[in-house]
């Protein structure tokens, strides 16, 4: 039993923690070896080696923490049941841990969490409650549950170790990787950051790990402008994973003293970067585990070994597809166009071969008779195209436009 008989509270990181939970987490984590990935490096002019924790049989580092910390909890404090909230992957490594140990385990997630992660969280063997648009909601409510119950909740970002588990994947990285001179890590409430950046600093001042966060919630480096941890009113983004109103009060001065930097990433920026990572390394990532990637084009160094740590993979198959459709448009490789032509035999064989001669591939067609009260002078014809992006996209509304079609770029509906 890893559990302590008389529970002495943690008070601090220490290394010796951090080697202990590299030891303990082996037990229910994968090997995630370094990826080096010449696609990104080409990109930022840096060596870049991806993590990817998106392999891990949850689907995210999350397991880490979530089982070191219910190693650490009194066997009376696991038989009362655990309980947390968590937008996903943090839910699945405690229902495992909780399954592992034999106890039970109640899981409050956002009503808006994906299924994939709602039902990977009940396969096993939690109880899931619904409940609240964000984390933050969720928390409160776990909380009340807990109160009112009896149960040992488990942080799942805002505890010591909680965040000395999530240390081990900077445990890996410089082990793998000595000379490492960035580390990049994704931050929602911070418990991930605080492990990595702390340790990291421990084990060699020299390197510099960056905090990324999505720019439509960044709690934490208004936080770290402010000097004490605020509260974000709303926490609207596609990286669902680190939709944190409110980043950990715990945690907060370790990533104060370790963290050097804070880039943050719009939305539209992790679209495009989901296609790259499909295409080039055949890896499905979550939009937040995706932040580290996005974030090495802003990265202000040359010819540096870094780390981006891809945080989770948990993406429902609907999500999937609409940023895979959307990340085509982005890139101009699906576009759609509007010509007028005349209601005559021919005309619909004429644009197809010109479309045809420049290589573009008809994808869909709608033709309208009623866009103009003489449909004898013009009908509408929506041609929904696939090209081999931006510069092809543009060649061939270039020559449609010299066949005098006055071409027209509309909204794409797939």
């Amino acid at each position: 039993d890893e559990g302590k008989k008389d529970k002495i509270m943690m008070t601090e990181l220490t290394l010796e923690k951090f080697e202990e939970a590299a030891e303990i987490v082996k037990k229910v984590t994968l090997p995630t070896n370094l990826i080096y990935s010449d696609f990104f490096s080409r990109q930022c002019g840096n060596k870049v080696y991806l993590k990817p924790e998106n392999l891990q049989a949850t689907g995210a580092y999350k397991v880490r923490g979530a089982y070191y910390k219910t190693s650490q909890l009194t066997e009376e404090e696991r038989k009362k049941g655990l309980i947390t909230a968590s937008a996903g992957n943090h839910a699945q490594g405690v229902a495992n841990a909780a399954k592992l140990y034999g106890v039970k385990a109640t899981i409050v997630m956002p009503v808006g969490t994906p299924l994939i992660k709602v039902n990977r969280t009940k396969s096993y063997g939690a109880d899931v409650v619904l409940y609240g648009d964000v984390y933050d909601d969720a928390c409160a409510k776990a909380m009340e549950l807990a109160e009112e119950h009896g149960y040992t909740f488990v942080h799942p970002f805002d505890d010591l170790e909680v965040a000395t588990g999530q240390g081990s994947v900077a445990m890996e990285i410089i082990k793998e990787l000595p000379t490492v001179d960035y580390i990049l890590v994704p931050i929602g409430g911070g418990g991930l950051a605080t492990g990595v950046s702390t340790l990291a600093k421990m084990v060699n001042p020299h390197i510099k790990v960056i905090g990324v966060e999505p720019e439509n919630i960044a709690s934490l480096i208004q936080s770290l402008g402010a000097g004490h941890v605020v509260t974000l009113p709303s926490a609207n983004t596609i990286a669902d994973g680190t939709a944190v109103k409110t980043p950990g009060s715990v945690i907060f001065p370790y990533i104060q003293k370790n963290i050097d930097e804070i880039i943050t990433v719009p939305d539209d920026e992790l679209i495009g970067v989901f296609l790259d990572m499909v295409e080039n390394h055949k890896l499905v990532c979550e939009c937040s585990g995706l932040l580290t990637i996005a974030a090495l084009k802003h990265l202000n160094c040359k010819d540096k070994k870094v780390v981006s740590i891809i945080s989770g993979g948990n993406m429902d198959i609907i999500t999937m597809s609409s940023i895979l459709q959307h990340g085509l448009i982005q890139r101009g490789r699906i576009f759609t166009v509007s010509v007028l032509l005349p209601d005559k035999p021919g005309q619909l064989e004429r644009v197809a071969g010109i479309i045809a001669k420049e290589k573009g591939n008809v994808v869909k067609l709608d033709h309208n008779q009623f866009v103009s009260i003489n449909r004898n002078t013009e009908v509408e014809l929506r041609i929904t195209l696939e090209a081999f992006g931006e510069e092809h996209k543009q060649q061939i509304v270039e020559k449609l436009r010299e066949e005098g079609y006055k071409p027209r770029l509309v909204r794409t509906n797939l």
